[in-house]
């Protein structure tokens, strides 16, 4: 999974906040509006949501992590650092006779 700088995340977060703020402030400005919902879409795609709150509360999660954590979190189940090989690979029996010489 790639990951976005950490410096651009923070930039994109601290944008998404500050927008916020002014969108609460002023509610029925378009404008406001409009770049407020941009900058969450842009949010939104660099951590791979689909809401601009999920998107934020996952910046701010990856900002304050490592990255090998963060991606353990969002995967949900623990990192393994080498796989366990069992044995050797059984061979399939294959009926190699066509259909017709049967």
């Amino acid at each position: 999974m790639l990951l976005p700088a950490k410096a651009e995340v923070a930039r994109q977060l601290r944008r998404y906040r500050a927008w916020e703020r002014v969108m609460l402030a002023s509610p029925g400005d378009r404008t406001v509006r409009a770049t407020f919902e941009d900058s969450g879409y842009t949010l939104c795609v660099l951590m791979g949501k689909r809401c601009a709150r999920e998107a934020a509360e996952a910046a701010e999660r990856y900002l304050r992590s490592s990255v090998g954590s963060y991606l353990q979190e969002q995967n949900g189940r623990p990192r393994t650092t080498a796989v366990a090989h069992r044995g050797p690979p059984v061979a399939v029996a294959v009926d190699r006779r066509s259909p017709a010489g049967r």
